[in-house]
């Protein structure tokens, strides 16, 4: 017997359908009006339907959201915003329970039912973050299922036990380490990777390094990381999240980088930011590279900007990128749902059968429209259980 259907839906604007849940996954799509009448029932009312949204990137340990406003300070580089952060985040209880929570419900609201999260991991946190980001989803009843990577934002090597703490991580369950800018924070860019990639093939874990260094400095690392990840075997377990070098090499050496990263099944993650080189997504989706998209911090001491809606970014996306064929705008929505799959450990996420039951309904035309505008979620089902409705928040 169904414990929700779903009912009159046109899922990623095709035909009416009815959509048939059974505990967590999606058991059935049958012809609008074939259903069963038995269980629980929503009304679809021929909204479009659309998988859970997928937030690759995420900092939910971060945030301020929720908090009265706090202005912007320290110095605008990388090595001034983890300096600010540092000196400012205890005043405001950062990280907390509460915070992380408050966070997961924004995501939920947008639609959001997955997401991977960087969590701090730190010479003064230890591996509190990550207890408390647990915890945080746990209150919500796996409605956003969570996967953690153990960040080392402070550096690894120039904080000497971090490496340690990545390994005690990995040893109690974070699904990925971490890894920041190689040669422009650890200044040692073979040995910061030799010792990520080492505790990555022991523990059995994968990688998600921030690379922010650009150029030729960041093209370097890339090479590093693809020799590392097929000596160590780790394909399609390693993520680079910005990386913004490939945007700004020339276009013989970024065709050699491309091979080389789709050679050791790299992913990339990006949150579309303006002002930086976009990455080549004609030549990335040409080699079948994986590409997610996530919201990095919200609201945080790094910047004041981001809402948590993972639409908004693919939005972002779709500008940066100049899309505009119908085709193009939808592979955008698809950046954020279903091909994103493999960023929070899922084999297929979508809206057919034997998927996890996450479903967003938004009244649009069709999924170019939703990109557009961006309308309230009017339905969020996650894991089988109606969590929003019309923005409003239910568990």
């Amino acid at each position: 017997m169904a414990s929700l259907t779903v009912t009159g839906v046109r899922p990623w604007g095709g035909e009416p359908a009815d959509l048939v849940l059974d505990g967590d996954r999606i058991s059935d799509v049958r012809p609008a009006g074939s259903a069963p009448v038995e269980g629980e029932r929503i009304d679809g009312a021929g909204l479009l339907a659309l998988p859970g949204f997928v937030n690759s990137h995420a900092h939910v340990d971060k945030s301020w959201w929720g908090k009265p406003w706090v202005s912007y300070g320290g110095v605008a580089s990388t090595e001034g915003r983890i300096a600010h952060e540092r000196a400012e985040r205890d005043a405001l209880g950062i990280p907390s329970i509460e915070i992380a929570e408050t966070v997961l419900r924004e995501f939920l609201r947008h639609g959001t039912t997955a997401a991977r999260s960087h969590v701090d991991v730190d010479l003064g946190l230890g591996l509190r973050g990550i207890e408390i980001v647990q915890e945080a989803a746990e209150r919500l009843g796996g409605a956003v299922e969570v996967e953690i990577v153990a960040f080392p934002q402070d550096g690894v090597l120039r904080r000497p036990g971090v490496l340690k703490l990545l390994d005690e991580a990995a040893a109690a369950g974070a699904g990925r380490i971490g890894g920041l800018d190689p040669a422009g924070i650890d200044r040692d860019p073979v040995g910061q990777l030799d010792g990520l990639f080492e505790i990555a093939e022991r523990r059995g874990v994968g990688l998600d390094i921030h690379l922010h260094d650009g150029g030729e400095l960041g093209a370097f690392q890339y090479e590093l990381i693809a020799d590392r990840t097929v000596r160590t075997g780790l394909q399609g377990k390693v993520t680079v999240s910005h990386g913004f070098a490939l945007g700004e090499v020339p276009p013989a050496r970024q065709a050699a980088l491309l091979d080389r990263i789709a050679e050791a099944g790299i992913s990339l993650a990006t949150v579309a930011p303006v002002r930086v080189a976009p990455l080549p997504w004609a030549e990335l989706a040409a080699r079948e590279i994986p590409v997610g998209l996530g919201t990095d911090g919200i609201r945080d001491l790094w910047s004041p900007y981001g809402d948590g809606d993972i639409l908004q970014i693919a939005l972002g996306f779709a500008r940066l990128h100049g899309l505009r064929r119908d085709e193009d705008l939808t592979a955008a929505v698809e950046l954020a749902t279903r091909r994103a799959a493999s960023f929070v450990g899922r084999e297929r996420h979508d809206l057919v059968p034997g998927c996890r039951a996450d479903v967003v309904l938004v009244a649009a035309e069709n999924v170019p429209d939703a990109l557009m505008r961006v309308p309230v979620r009017s339905w969020v089902v996650a894991g089988g259980r109606v969590v929003a409705r019309e923005g409003e928040v239910l568990v």
